[in-house]
């Protein structure tokens, strides 16, 4: 499919009220054709929007969507149903030019609601995150360049010269850049590199890795937008990011560990990725300045990875992450990812983790738990493991994005306060006074 179109902006664009117009027009266009009938189709619309709002309502209370649905998605889905209806209405009675406004009625609402839910959901951007194919120009890697200085202060040291870029580049680690994957099938990663790390002998920057949600792919819309956003006000500075592949596929979940199903995930992300890093990123070799993130599905990996491999990620951002990989799937994970072993299960939540780590492993780590205010399906375990986390040595920082629920909302939320909050620890701001 055609890389441009795969990797249209689907959200920040206009494309979705042009749809729903588009489609409004069409409704109104067959509803008037025949006035004496305008009440019955009326009746028709209303009554198709009613069973998609029951039927939206019933599936959300069988959390058949892991939690609930935006707002703004059930509204969506209810009238474009109700449009879809008075479509069908038009294509069922002629004369022809009636039946051709029915069609672009039913194509043009059915388009407008599944860009009105993904909307509301604020997180995929465009059709290759939706797809969870990658659709990136391939990358170049940066620059090697003087890794010398005192990384805490690279804030202060750094001046940046008067032909860097205004904003990072996003590309993908394909091809001859790919990260080798070992035992697991990583759809290819992607790349952002910051404004500093794009010019003449740039300096050796923190190192961030980060995984999306489920379903999703390793797109790195939202991170790169929170990212220049933070550069923008430090310099150009900020973490050189590779979004990375946890899931393998959208309907996926290896739950973050390797099994004889899914493959060694683990060791792709927790021994793969840093290898590959170290060697082609111009990027700080100390591990305190490595952080692993995700959001989600990604954000209960980012757990599970930071709580068990201190000596590779020296911080760890959870942006509304289940409790442990598997939460809302435990009989099913222990089956498919443990081979049925109950023990093993257990033994892989983070808390657990934390909990039974020696006193001192977590001694100047960094741990932030965001969540929206009205994430009742994770909120609820990301404070669990808040305090676990404090209990067990981190230091740690907590966000809650005030009325946002699991959504876009929250996660551009979490990522603006969780970037400038962790900076001063990378070394890429000041201390906060």
């Amino acid at each position: 499919m055609n890389r441009f179109i795969l990797s249209f902006e689907l959200i920040d664009s206009p494309l979705l009220w042009m749809t729903a117009v588009i489609a409004g027009l069409g409704v109104v266009g067959v509803t008037l054709w025949v006035p004496r009938r305008i009440i019955r189709t009326a009746i028709i619309a209303v009554a198709a929007g009613v069973v998609m709002f029951v039927v939206a309502k019933i599936l959300e209370a069988m959390d058949t969507f892991q939690g609930p649905l935006p707002a703004g998605a059930i509204w969506w889905a209810t009238g474009a149903a109700a449009a879809v209806a008075v479509g069908v209405v038009g294509v069922c009675r002629g004369p022809w030019l009636r039946r051709v406004i029915g069609v672009f009625t039913i194509t043009s609402a059915l388009l407008a609601g599944a860009l009105g839910v993904n909307a509301s959901y604020g997180v995929t951007h465009n059709l290759a995150a939706i797809l969870g194919v990658q659709a990136l120009d391939p990358a170049s890697l940066p620059q090697r360049g003087d890794a010398a200085g005192d990384p805490s202060t690279l804030y202060q040291t750094w001046e940046p010269p008067a032909d860097m870029p205004a904003k990072g580049s996003v590309s993908a680690l394909t091809g001859s850049s790919r990260i080798p994957t070992g035992q697991y099938a990583a759809r290819d990663a992607s790349l952002y590199l910051p404004p500093a790390a794009q010019v003449a002998n740039p300096p050796a920057l923190p190192l961030l890795v980060f995984m999306m949600g489920q379903p999703g792919s390793p797109d790195p819309t939202v991170l790169a937008k929170a990212l220049d956003a933070f550069a923008a006000a430090n310099k150009g500075l900020a973490p050189i990011a590779i979004v990375v592949d946890q899931l393998t596929a959208p309907d996926l979940d290896p739950a973050c560990v390797d099994s004889a199903k899914y493959g060694a995930v683990s060791t792709y992300v927790n021994e793969l990725v840093p290898q590959w890093a170290e060697q082609n990123l111009n990027i700080v070799t100390d591990h305190r300045y490595w952080t692993i993130g995700g959001f989600s599905n990604g954000g209960s990996c980012a757990a599970l990875y930071g709580t068990k491999h201190p000596d590779t990620w020296g911080q760890l951002l959870d942006v509304m992450g289940n409790e442990f990989p598997g939460s809302e799937h435990v009989a099913q994970t222990v089956a498919d990812v443990y081979n049925g072993d109950a023990n093993a299960f257990q033994a892989n939540k983070p808390s657990v983790i934390m909990a039974a780590a020696p006193s001192g492993t977590y001694t100047g780590h960094l741990a932030v738990f965001t969540w929206g205010s009205a994430d009742t399906t994770y909120g609820p375990g990301q404070q669990a493991n808040a305090d676990a986390a404090k209990a067990a040595g981190f230091t740690v920082l907590t966000h809650v994005v005030e009325g946002a629920g699991h959504t876009g909302e929250a996660l551009d939320g979490s990522l603006a306060y969780a970037i400038p909050a962790m900076a001063p620890v990378l070394g890429l701001a000041a201390p906060s006074p």
